[in-house]
């Protein structure tokens, strides 16, 4: 693969991730907070990729190349780049074409809940219910005894998964990339619909449970949340959570 080429499979790796980072896609590999980084990424390979173009355009490299592809003394061809050089172009066009789905069941069910005793908590709204994410309710749940949430009607939205000790709500959680995302997990009680499917993604409208179990893969603590409705909802934008 010449510089030309270079330039050209650069120019569109940068338009991707470009891309990826002026929609919603980008979602699907790095955690929101990194958005701006990314962009700066792409815009940078794009600058670079038009550098390379100008560079191998000037009358004075095409020159050279030309003398570089005469025929050589006492054999009789030119030096000509491998072409299984361009399979290199395939996991680009992957990129392209082809926007992974977010981590669900296969691999919250594989890995033990992440869950880890918060910093601290924020004070929260008067609002009915009140909304959390499903680690902000875990950690309150396991480390703050349920002191700020008891007796309150609170929402969470995640995906079905299941487990030996019944059905979860569960979201991934990202420290920076698809790769390290780790399962946060939240186990269900009361009044649950005989139909709820292992990967939907529903609203879950409930109440504290004190009670615990340990997760079958790491032995960390998981609450229960006590069910009053189940709605099922479509998969949000950003299917994980910081």
């Amino acid at each position: 693969m010449n510089r030309e080429a270079q330039g050209i499979v650069l120019f569109v790796f940068g338009g991707a991730v470009l891309h990826a980072g002026l929609t919603d896609e980008y979602l699907r590999y790095v955690r929101a907070g990194l958005r701006p980084y990314l962009l700066m990424a792409g815009v940078v390979l794009i600058i670079a990729a038009m550098a390379t173009l100008w560079y191998e355009l000037r009358p004075a490299a095409r020159a050279a190349r030309a003398k570089q592809s005469e025929p050589d003394a006492g054999h009789g061809h030119g030096h000509r780049e491998p072409r299984i050089a361009w399979l290199l172009v395939l996991p680009l066009f992957a990129l392209i074409v082809v926007a992974p789905p977010a981590l669900g069941s296969y691999a919250a069910d594989r890995t033990g809940t992440a869950l880890t005793k918060p910093l601290g908590y924020d004070t929260l709204p008067a609002e009915d219910p009140l909304q959390l994410t499903v680690v902000d309710y875990a950690g309150r749940a396991v480390y703050d005894h349920g002191r700020a949430i008891s007796g309150r009607r609170i929402k969470l939205t995640g995906f079905i998964t299941v487990g030996s000790h019944g059905t979860y709500l569960t979201r991934m959680m990202l420290n920076c990339c698809a790769a390290d995302a780790l399962p946060i997990k939240v186990a269900l009680t009361g009044k649950l619909p005989a139909d709820v499917v292992r990967d939907s993604w529903v609203d879950v409208i409930g109440t504290y449970s004190s009670k615990q179990l340990k997760d079958e893969v790491n032995g960390r603590a998981i609450p229960y949340f006590e069910v009053g409705q189940i709605t099922p909802v479509k998969a949000p934008a950003d299917e994980y959570e910081d």
